[in-house]
């Protein structure tokens, strides 16, 4: 009916609490009382036992708490002892039960004098001591906990975003870091209960005691000290028998909160720790000088010292004997794990062994630090948290070369030197520096790599100077940038839509499944992304999208009809708003084969004859060149839109292409160039 050890544990808490509540205001007899302080001294002797064993404070995280249920309870005891003492006590020692009688009589031999003596000394030593350094500790380790919390959240994403942890590893680091400003923050406030538990347990033996001998005289007419010999011995017991666990539960306090965070037992830490001849030989020396000395007990340090002598003989001994030679490895299993098979990373960065210095930690890590600005500034931009890079030595590459994988695919690769620098050729140059000649390899531009002392020359001389990690880090950029579309999936677009319904849940409603599945929505997110319009403003694409989806499911519809309600966006990425958009044109002519070309083939993804789609890629091209570098983009009919961006991309023009409908009416537009006007050689619409 509990539902198993989880359900008992959860009906058992409760039950708890009531049972404490229940000691504090209900008489119970002194055989169960009996049964309950024995209960207590366990479960101190018991929490003690799991601190002695934990191999990291975190390992009992929970005992702030079992503290203040263990604190509860003795002090639920003692109101329930008092009770059975005030009432019963004129009936002998044994009234309260034979554990308090035992602790009164046996441990302090029945006086009560030495009972208040031995009880004021472990007062001292609990309350002045344990518990007061404990307290120190816990806060001191709060706060500095506290405050390198924001240190080691970037430390882990530092991490992740190195490739040095995975998504899962990161989020379980995040926990445990939680976790322990959780704890040290708990045992900060744990430590006032010792604190005032200490402070009850003398108030209580002061009501007893004054309570006794009122009662004992007054109401059974004892004499003052028949009073004093019952009521006092059953008082002290019974502050004795609640003090002990209390002082238990203050040294395994105290033990956990001045833990390192090694991980390793209490014992292993000591063993290890101690097991230094240097340290033992001299402390036999000292002993065995102090048992020379006149009227000091000769045998006993004599002892002592042979004692040492013997642990630093034998660690000597044990440091001086070659190691154990390390296991032989165990015999590969037969069956392989799924984690040796491809690559968890979406992208990845592998490096020969020449460039591990940019990746050096010792070194600054620069490369690390380069890549974490990349990541964060494209995520920005495109509007989707980028995955993490994972960057791995690769023996098979040369020394100094690079290679770099998104989603599995070879995207491009390079060279770097690490001790030089990659001076970019400019259009004039006024002296060349010497140096080893390439090609940047994120634009293809003339470089070569030169000395460092070489630096200011070559700025000089009209080069611009890059380190290595910039020239890795800006093709990664590129890279990164090209394949945007291939990094975002079902769960980044899941993402996007979960951020949208924390701000505008009536619009993330209105994009729900019903009206577009996730694939398609994902679909179209990323032929947006293909054509360079970032997911930045996504609320405004995701109401561009509903609108447009309550019309049209076509996906090729679709697309056109979504950007058409952002095309404010769309032509705000080609130029400035101050700027006219510069276009070019399609002659109507050619419009209408290319309309006519999309019409007979809708779903290909080319449906241009290959003459006539050369044609028009050297006809662009020409068009471009007269643009002289400035931004412009090429302007089409929805229709074959789509396909002549394919078109152009295939034939290397990163081109935007644009539809009529997505021109805004109130941008200023200048037409540069129309493409197959007056050209005879291209088909005519009767040959098409």
């Amino acid at each position: 009916m509990l539902g198993g050890p989880d359900g008992g544990l959860a009906a058992l808490l409760p039950a708890g609490i009531l049972a404490i509540v229940l000691l504090m205001v209900v008489p119970i007899p002194a055989p169960l009382l009996d049964l309950f302080f024995v209960g207590n001294i366990l479960l101190a002797l018991v929490m003690l036992m799991v601190v002695l064993h934990a191999n990291r404070p975190l390992d009992f995280s929970a005992f702030p708490t079992v503290l203040l249920f263990a604190t509860l309870f003795r002090l639920a005891l003692n109101v329930a002892s008092t009770r059975v003492v005030l009432m019963d006590g004129h009936e002998g020692t044994d009234a309260a039960g034979r554990v308090i009688e035992a602790f009164g009589k046996v441990l302090i031999g029945g006086n009560f004098v030495v009972g208040l003596i031995v009880f004021a000394i472990l007062m001292i030593i609990n309350l002045m001591v344990i518990a007061r350094g404990a307290g120190r500790v816990s806060e001191v380790s709060a706060r500095f906990t506290l405050d390198a919390l924001p240190g080691k959240q970037m430390a882990i994403d530092a991490d992740l975003n190195a490739g040095m942890l995975t998504p899962d590893e990161a989020k379980a680091r995040r926990q445990e870091v939680a976790t322990e400003a959780d704890f040290y923050g708990a045992m900060d406030g744990a430590s006032k209960f010792v604190k005032g538990d200490a402070g009850a347990g003398i108030l209580i033996l002061l009501i007893n005691i004054i309570g006794g001998l009122v009662i004992g005289t007054v109401s059974h007419g004892l004499g003052v000290g028949e009073a004093a010999s019952l009521y006092l011995v059953m008082a002290v017991g019974d502050a004795l028998v609640a003090q002990i666990p209390a002082l238990l539960l203050s040294i395994a306090a105290a033990i956990l909160v001045t833990r390192t965070s090694e991980d390793r037992k209490l014992e292993a830490q000591v063993r290890t720790q101690f097991a230094d001849a240097s340290a033992w030989a001299p402390a036999a020396g000292i002993l065995g000088l102090l048992a020379l000395v006149p009227a000091m007990p000769t045998a006993i340090l004599a002892g002592a010292a042979a004692t040492a002598g013997v642990v630093a003989w034998r660690l000597h001994r044990a440091a001086g004997q070659p190691a154990p030679p390390p296991p032989a490895p165990a015999a590969e299993p037969a069956l392989i794990d799924w984690s040796e098979v491809g690559e968890t990373a979406a992208v990845t960065l592998e490096i020969g062994y020449g460039l591990i210095p940019l990746v050096d930690e010792a070194a600054g890590a620069p490369l690390m630090s380069r890549i974490t600005g990349i990541r964060r500034q494209l995520s920005r931009e495109l509007g989707f948290v980028l995955p993490m890079v994972r960057v791995r030595d690769e023996l098979a590459l040369a020394p100094h070369h690079y290679r770099i994988s998104v989603a599995g695919e070879r995207a491009g690769a390079g060279e770097a030197w690490p001790n030089d620098l990659l001076a970019l050729e400019a259009e004039t140059i006024l002296a060349p520096v010497p140096g080893r000649e390439t090609r940047d390899p994120a634009f293809g531009l003339p470089a070569r790599w030169i000395d460092p002392a070489l630096e200011a020359r070559a700025i000089e001389a009209g080069y611009t100077v890059v380190d290595p990690a910039t020239v890795i880090g800006t093709h990664l950029h590129k890279l990164l940038r090209q394949h945007a579309a291939t990094l975002l999936g079902l769960d980044e677009v899941q993402a996007l839509l979960d951020e949208l319904g924390r701000r505008h849940p009536q619009l993330a409603q209105a994009l729900g499944p019903k009206t577009l599945p996730l694939t398609q929505l994902t679909a179209l997110a990323r032929a947006l992304l293909e054509e360079g319009v970032p997911l930045r403003d996504f609320a405004r694409i995701a109401g561009a999208i509903a609108e447009a989806a309550a019309s049209t499911t076509d996906p090729a519809e679709l697309l056109e009809a979504t950007r058409t309600r952002i095309g404010g966006l769309i032509t705000s990425a080609i130029a400035e708003p101050d700027q006219p958009l510069r276009l070019i044109a399609l002659a109507p002519e050619l419009e209408a084969l290319l309309m006519g070309a999309v019409r007979a083939a809708p779903t290909a993804a080319f449906p241009f004859e290959p003459g006539l789609g050369n044609r028009v890629v050297e006809a662009v091209r020409e068009a471009l060149a007269k643009a002289g570098g400035l931004a412009v983009a090429l302007v089409s009919q929805p229709g074959p839109r789509r396909p002549l961006w394919r078109l152009l991309r295939s034939a290397g023009l990163d081109l935007p292409v644009i539809g009529f409908t997505e021109l805004p009416d109130s941008r200023a537009v200048e037409v540069i160039a129309v493409v197959g006007a007056n050209d005879h050689s291209l088909p005519q619409p009767e040959d098409a």
